[in-house]
């Protein structure tokens, strides 16, 4: 079953918080007229009732009992409000009675019944008011009293009139708030129509953005800039499939080559043996090429994941520094280390760290001409560790230096393909770098050498010592 639109759930809720709310007022209303009526009517039958008793109380003491009838039928008379009135004395026998309380037989109150009450005598509601006055020590009851037949039907006219007004007043209610929901709701299908028509071949066009200031520019703000990463992570993904299509092409191609030239004529095991050994080496660089197109491929989508632990920075150089003294010798490089005396310990994959400094020591040697200098160094800056390789190479130009951690780019010069570089390792060192929270920056002019400077955030450092290593062929 399809869901009801947004639309049609606004106006429903709309329709749900309305309709009890006017229900509610119109209960209130009915009530509170009610009230209203029996408030002004008792205050009306309380002044009656003191006339009457103030009557009863100026003429018994000097008159007699039909003097005091006599001025009960004369103020009767004059009341504004109606004959509605009847005086009995202590025995229960009338000494005045309206003609429409008589046609109606409107009993004496009852001991228990209160002072004030609606009740219906025969076909007529009255409200009575009751009252015991008490003269020279004689008893009467006195009952005012007022018809309710055209309050009732004031009441029931705005009854009916409640009826007709609220049902329509809800049913155009509902209709403006569907209308206004509808209204407010169609800039968001001209976003939705918007979203819809951008695709692949059209990453690069964005929502128009409404100057409201409100949800709907926040919205589209937001979907601009989901568009915005999207469109980076796409061209990110092309590029970088483009590149290793590229990059895996031509290796494999050398091999097919080299293995069908084999193949042509008959040659002695030696021969086989050296094409064999040529195809070995260009799988070895080959695959070496698969693994680092791997771990920026995991890094990218966030499952390559680092196992942290406390290390001590100087034990991963001196690891590193090693494998840069003999990797140096091989060149007939100078290749020395200026550590911090200190130990410096921080979270961190060891692995990852080795490998990061590895990738900077084999570039600079990789680029430093015979007898050059290749150096690494480290201080503590803060809550910062800074690790600095320095060579004397070739260096890098000023065009080339905000590219250099790109993947797979090369310089003209400091980057070339027969060097043996795949353009990876410095992309790897800086995702290694960042993905520890720290940084990596280069400084170079050309034919002045490098320095790659990578900083780390520190933990803490202890009282270790770190010997200085050097070495020359």
């Amino acid at each position: 079953m399809r869901p009801f639109s947004l639309r049609l759930r606004l106006t429903a809720w709309y329709f749900g918080i309305l309709a009890p709310s006017l229900l509610a007022i119109s209960v209130i209303a009915v009530y509170g007229m009610n009230r209203s009526i029996n408030s002004a009517v008792d205050h009306a039958l309380d002044e009656r009732a003191t006339a009457v008793r103030a009557l009863m109380r100026r003429t018994l003491p000097t008159g007699s009992i039909q003097d005091l009838v006599d001025e009960i039928k004369e103020h009767s008379q004059l009341d504004a409000t109606g004959d509605l009135m009847q005086v009995a004395d202590a025995r229960a026998r009338w000494l005045y009675r309206s003609r429409l309380l008589a046609d109606h037989d409107v009993p004496l109150p009852a001991a228990t019944q209160p002072a004030v009450r609606t009740e219906r005598f025969n076909g007529l509601t009255l409200r009575i008011r009751n009252e015991r006055i008490s003269i020279d020590g004689t008893e009467f009851s006195v009952q005012v009293a007022t018809p309710l037949h055209e309050f009732r039907e004031a009441i029931e006219r705005f009854q009916w009139l409640l009826y007709v007004v609220v049902p329509a007043l809800l049913l155009c209610a509902t209709a403006g708030g569907y209308f206004m929901s509808r209204r407010a709701l169609s800039p968001v299908e001209k976003v939705i129509d918007a979203a819809e028509s951008i695709g692949a071949k059209n990453l690069s066009s964005r929502l128009v953005v409404p100057s409201t200031g409100d949800e709907l520019q926040r919205l589209s703000e937001t979907l601009n800039k989901m568009l915005t990463r999207i469109e980076g992570a796409f061209t990110t993904v092309s590029q970088f499939t483009a590149d290793a299509s590229h990059e895996l092409r031509t290796p494999l191609a050398i091999l097919r080559t080299r293995a069908e030239l084999a193949l042509r004529r008959a040659r002695s095991a030696d021969e086989y043996r050296e094409v064999l050994e040529q195809l070995l080496n260009g799988l070895e660089r080959t695959s070496d090429l698969v693994d680092r197109l791997m771990l920026l491929a995991r890094s990218d989508s966030g499952a390559q994941s680092l196992h942290r632990s406390e290390l001590d920075l100087n034990v991963i150089l001196r690891r590193v520094c090693e494998q840069g003294v003999t990797l140096a010798a091989a060149k007939n490089l100078n290749f020395k280390a200026e550590l911090e005396p200190h130990g410096i310990l921080l979270e961190g994959d060891q692995d990852f760290l080795e490998r990061l400094f590895l990738i900077l020591i084999d570039n600079a040697i990789k680029y430093t001409p015979a007898c050059g200098d290749v150096a690494i160094s480290s201080r503590l800056v803060g809550s910062m560790a800074t690790i600095a390789v320095r060579d004397s190479g070739i260096g890098i130009g000023a065009s080339d230096l905000p590219n250099v951690f790109e993947r797979f780019y090369r310089a003209d010069k400091a980057r070339s393909r027969e060097s043996g570089g795949s353009g990876l390792g410095l992309a790897i060192g800086r995702w290694i770098a960042e993905a520890h929270d720290g940084a990596i920056s280069v400084e170079s002019m050309p034919g002045e050498g490098a320095t790659f400077s990578v900083s780390l955030p520190v933990s803490r450092v202890t009282s270790s010592r770190f010997r200085h290593v050097a070495g020359r062929t």
